[in-house]
């Protein structure tokens, strides 16, 4: 018979939960507490080593029954100081044990107030060290029962002196006393010396000063000259008697080697000298005796140039400061940011737990109906997205986790799940999942925060917060240009309005300038209010914010020639970019008069850019990218935004030049990779939901809410302040293609004038190509005639791609033109 097998059924394999690391991190409340604990602990130390000092010996004999609670102490608090001082002090580190309650007192202060800790550490290892060193210092002197050293340092001290000798011993302390003071103080032999020649110098000032005083006292005074009056020469009789023994010494004396008496000078009554300085003697004196009179001395003092210590720069700063742009609108005041609303009324991101664990068990569920095993998993929540980071098992394809983008959205019932695989800097993969109830993030947080208050940028920006609801604050000056792209609705408009409201909260108007270029019309005319303040315009323009393509052209052209002034400004100021520029001429070390001013930052924003494309081409296209090629070192930064990210908008010279990109919710996987080079764009859920990069890794982001009362209220505040006479003059741009000093003779005209002139009447268009077809003419023999058609005012200028005006109407009124021209 055969046997029947026997079908064993396998159990299901249980999956073991990994264990939750411990958290040794602090939290705020903690950090608190502790805190509190260590600095009262440090104080009551403190005050116990201060009392034992005094209290030492009475206490002594009650620390073996130190339990009993009707044993009496002397010291300040109770038993608790008398034992912990005795241990610290006495069998311990002596009076250095003081180091310790100043440590934990530090301490206390560091984490109560949240101070960075690196200091701490120093602070805990050199101050270990010096207690160390001055407990062996004090035990070298003194016995083994004294305080001032204490057992340690006695022990330590007898252990040295056993193996190495007292002159060892010495040896050694001053070594530590010399890395101590090297290696923390930071004091060198040089340092030492140039502090006692300074002050040898200035004791060696002070007492040749005192001689100089006490000699010119001295010269002042008569003196009595008693033995050495017969040797002076005779005294004049007419002013006085041969009885008079009484003159004044010399105030000159003559330390020559070859003349040794020294010379007198006789008293003139009723007449006091000044005092005279006089420098040093002067080998070429004349000294010519007289017969029957003193002798009388020439003396010809020698003038020295006087060398200039300090530069002249250095003179002007002394004397008037530095120059200071703000000074102008020295008056001004930023805009405070009770201006800006709060969404989400003081409160932080509600964290809902019950959602954070049915997103977990689905992704892990879903991942383990593909034989995908997860090792750990970590949720980090942001304002409108969670993240969650997964370690998966060993050998596990990342790709394979990617390709199962679609399959955890379905299972989430979520839009816009995004998968990093894997995240840049970490070894896990990161999935991206929307919050339910997503939180707006009001520009008032963005602005208040501390890291973009203290940011020490030239251009700071706030774009909002990221996943992990931190403040994302960069600087433009580092971008240096910044490209925006995404769908109609999805938060351009509000992404510009904080950046320029980001500027407006940290740039004084004598520091950055805007040029607004808005071919909607709409967007960028509440900023019109600041136009004295903040705007630039070209010369003889109405309005600051360009809502006209065809002003554009000149615009970009004139910011290429302001671009090239700033270069020459700098290569005569030997400086790479304007930073360096900037700081020499607050430094006054660049003369207003050879053509230097202090350069304001410009910052280029245009709302709209296949517009302009589409209008004008190449046009806009190459003083833009010139700008974005050049500009960075000068200060002219550009901003640009457009719904449609097609390759024939963004070119590949765009690109080149704007490193950092901003990706708002795009249609098509095209669009994000014309953008971003990869991914992700069009797996946002908009309303403010971007992703930025800088060339390197891509952030996702929630934009600041900014909304349009916010603005107003900003611009109403600033524009009702003292303003400047008028906004930025840009340099005047005069186009290449208009002709109007061209052919403005008669007789230099072509033969085919005024059939042309004819052609376009009747045409009411006014185009080269136009001549081109209905004369058969040569674009170049058309262009002129364009021209010298201009000159005579019957076209008008050159307006981009559109046709030129016609400026006569009928034959009649061409006729006449040209009579009159006849006449004249």
């Amino acid at each position: 018979m055969a046997k029947k097998k026997t079908t064993t059924k396998s159990k299901p394999k249980k999956v073991k939960t990994p264990r939750k690391p411990i958290n040794l991190k602090l939290s705020r409340q903690q950090q608190i507490i502790l805190g509190s604990f260590l600095f009262f602990l440090g104080i009551a130390l403190f005050f116990s080593f201060v009392s034992y000092l005094f209290t030492w010996k009475v206490d002594q004999s009650v620390l073996t029954d130190i339990t009993n609670r009707e044993t009496p102490t002397a010291n300040w608090l109770s038993k608790f100081g008398a034992g912990v001082s005795n241990f610290f002090i006495y069998k311990g580190f002596g009076v250095s044990a003081f180091i310790i309650a100043i440590l934990l007192a530090i301490s206390g202060v560091y984490y109560f107030f949240d101070y960075a800790k690196a200091r701490l550490r120093q602070f805990w290892f050199w101050g270990i060290l010096v207690m160390l060193w001055l407990s062996i210092f004090f035990g070298f002197f003194h016995q083994k029962n004294d305080l001032l050293g204490g057992r340690v340092g006695y022990e330590i001290n007898d252990y040295l002196q056993d193996y190495l000798g007292l002159i060892g011993t010495s040896f050694i302390m001053v070594f530590l006393a010399i890395a101590y003071a090297v290696i923390r103080l930071k004091l060198t032999p040089d340092k030492v010396g140039v502090f006692f020649k300074s002050t040898k110098d200035q004791l060696s000032d002070e007492f040749t000063k005192t001689v100089t005083d006490a000699s010119t006292t001295t010269s002042d005074t008569e003196m009595p000259v008693t033995d050495n009056a017969s040797e002076i020469s005779e005294i004049d009789t007419e002013t006085a008697t041969v009885n008079d023994q009484t003159s004044t010494k010399s105030t000159f004396e003559m330390n020559v080697e070859n003349l040794q008496p020294t010379i007198g000078k006789k008293k003139k009554p009723n007449v006091v000298d000044p005092p005279m300085e006089v420098s040093a003697p002067d080998p070429e004196l004349e000294i010519t005796p007289k017969v029957g009179d003193e002798l009388a001395i020439e003396i010809k003092p020698a003038t020295e140039e006087k060398e200039v210590k300090k530069n002249l720069s250095d003179k002007l700063v002394k004397d008037f400061g530095e120059f200071d742009p703000r000074l102008e609108l020295g008056n001004y005041k930023f805009p405070p940011i009770d201006l800006l609303k709060d969404y989400t009324g003081g409160q932080g991101i509600t964290i809902n737990q019950e959602e954070l664990e049915e997103n977990k068990n689905k992704i892990v569920e879903t991942l383990n109906n593909y034989k995908i095993g997860i090792a750990n998993i970590k949720a980090t929540v942001g304002p409108t997205v969670t993240l969650y980071e997964i370690v998966p098992d060993a050998g596990v394809r990342i790709s394979k986790i990617k390709n199962l983008e679609d399959d955890i959205a379905l299972s989430l019932s979520a839009l816009g799940i995004r998968i990093i695989a894997p995240i840049p800097g970490k070894g896990t993969i990161g999935i991206e999942v929307p919050n339910k109830n997503p939180r707006i993030v009001s520009m008032r947080s963005a602005v208040a925060s501390r890291k973009f208050q203290e940011a020490e940028m030239e251009l700071p920006l706030t774009l909002g917060k990221t996943i992990s609801n931190e403040t994302f604050v960069v600087d433009l000056a580092k971008m240096p240009h910044l490209l925006m792209a995404g769908a109609t609705g999805q938060g351009k408009s509000v992404g510009l309005n904080a950046i320029l409201a980001s500027l407006l909260y940290k740039k004084h108007p004598a520091e950055v300038k805007f040029v607004l270029v808005d071919p909607k019309k709409v967007e960028l005319t509440l900023f019109n209010k600041i136009e004295r303040h903040y705007l630039a315009k070209l010369p003889d323009t109405e309005e600051a914010i360009i809502t006209d393509n065809s002003k554009v052209i000149n615009t970009l052209n004139s910011l290429c020639i302001e671009m090239d002034a700033r270069y020459d400004m700098l290569k005569d100021a030997m400086c790479r970019n304007i930073k360096e520029y900037n700081a020499k001429f607050k430094a006054r070390k660049l003369n207003p008069n050879n053509g230097h001013k202090f350069l304001p930052y410009i910052v280029l924003v245009v709302d709209e850019f296949a517009d302009l494309i589409m209008t004008s081409g190449k046009e806009v296209e190459t003083p833009i990218a010139r700008l974005a090629q050049l500009a960075r070192a000068i200060g002219i930064h550009l901003i640009i935004a457009t719904q449609r990210p097609s390759v024939n908008v963004i070119t590949g010279i765009i690109k080149a030049n704007f490193p950092a990109r901003i990706a708002f919710r795009v249609t098509s996987k095209i669009d994000s990779r014309t953008i971003l080079d990869t991914s992700g764009a069009d797996q946002l859920i908009g309303r403010g939901d971007m992703l930025y990069t800088q060339g390197n890794d891509v952030v996702r982001i929630q934009c600041a809410f900014v909304d349009t009362p916010e603005v107003e209220r900003i611009v109403e505040y600033i524009g009702g302040q003292k303003a400047y006479p008028d906004a930025h003059l840009l340099p005047e741009y005069i186009g290449e293609e208009s002709g109007t000093s061209l052919d403005i003779d008669a007789s230099d005209r072509d033969k085919l004038f005024r059939e042309a002139a004819e052609v376009l009447i009747i045409a009411q268009q006014g185009s080269a190509s136009l001549l081109q077809r209905k004369l058969k003419l040569g674009y170049n023999r058309a262009g002129r005639l364009i021209d010298q058609l201009e000159a005579a005012g019957i076209v008008g200028p050159f307006e981009g791609s559109k046709a030129r005006q016609v400026l006569i109407s009928d034959m009649a009124a061409l006729d006449q033109l040209l009579n009159n021209e006849k006449n004249e």
